[in-house]
């Protein structure tokens, strides 16, 4: 587990360098804030390194929030982290500003080539929302614009790149609109915005999307708390499709069980085996902030994404 004695740690991403260590980026906040529900507005993104995702070695911060006047003046959210076919590695972070109080969200871009220290791409954000699919800031409809935790993959054709984004459709009941965004690139530089993957299926949000093929099956896995009409308690989901580049139906989603696991990633492991890490969210009422080891999981037709060793007829909650 990464637990800082001094800062909550939540969202988190993976990336494997040339040696063979592991990069773990996540959002971090000072515990001094005392309140956990502030820590969002005082984010910066965190890194530390790894031989075996169990031992890490805290490092310097990647990403913090820009000098104001900025698009992502006031905290950097979930993002991912890839390699380019220039040998550059790119993160794709999430940024609020004051302009807007942190209401609008955007996706940025900065790039390194050893991972270590990291350089903004440009001055503005990389990619928005747009209007033609994707629903705006209104008050009245819900508490944010959600265009955020950006996850891109090359295209398994060689064709590009695509980019998931926690989103919502501008129609339909507004507790329930939440969808897998999409955008493609050429290059990782220049993205056009695309129509959703997804149609919206009870989910007021689908956070920290993730493809990943796991045993021949590919899925999509994505979080959400209470929010939308879905509710059955269930916070992990993962869904079966055809193609990692989609379309996804939400509708069949499954949940992943863990009580207390939130935002978990698929990391591969040197086999071709697969884990989960995510952070402990709420633990006997009281918000704890930090990563988990690795938790082994394996997908089967009968009970989709489970832990490793749950029985296949109870794997489901």
């Amino acid at each position: 587990m990464l637990r800082l004695p001094d800062h909550w740690v939540w969202d988190s991403w993976y990336a494997r360098d040339d040696t063979d260590r592991w990069h773990a980026f996540f959002l971090r906040a000072s515990r001094a804030l005392h309140d956990p529900h502030r820590r969002h507005r005082r984010a910066t993104i965190g890194h530390a390194v790894s031989t075996d995702l169990r031992t890490w070695q805290l490092v310097a911060d990647a990403i913090v929030p820009a000098d104001a006047p900025s698009w992502d003046d006031i905290a950097t959210w979930t993002g991912c982290t890839v390699r380019g076919p220039d040998g550059r590695w790119y993160l794709f972070y999430t940024g609020v500003g004051r302009a807007e109080d942190g209401l609008v969200q955007r996706i940025g871009l900065a790039v390194s080539d050893d991972l270590t220290t990291w350089h903004r791409h440009g001055t503005g954000p990389l990619v928005e929302a747009d209007p033609t699919w994707y629903e705006l800031l209104d008050r009245t409809l819900w508490y944010e614009q959600a265009w955020r935790d950006p996850w891109v993959f090359p295209d398994p054709d060689g064709d590009g790149w695509h980019m998931l984004v926690t989103a919502r459709v501008n129609t339909g009941p507004t507790e329930a609109r939440g969808v897998v965004g999409h955008a493609t690139s050429p290059d990782l530089l220049h993205w056009t915005v695309q129509p959703p993957l997804s149609v919206p299926a009870g989910f007021g949000h689908l956070e920290v999307p993730q493809v990943a093929v796991v045993d021949g099956q590919p899925l999509l896995l994505f979080s959400t708390d209470a929010a939308g009409t879905r509710r059955d308690g269930h916070r992990i989901w993962a869904v079966e499709g055809h193609d990692v580049r989609g379309p996804w139906d939400i509708a069949t989603a499954r949940p992943f069980p863990h009580p207390h696991l939130y935002a978990p990633r698929l990391v591969a492991g040197p086999t071709g085996d697969w884990s989960l890490i995510g952070f402990l969210d709420h633990v006997d009422g009281e918000f704890v902030g930090a990563l988990t080891d690795p938790i082994p999981v394996r997908y089967r037709a009968s009970t989709g994404l489970a832990p490793v060793g749950t029985p296949a007829a109870t794997a489901t909650g």
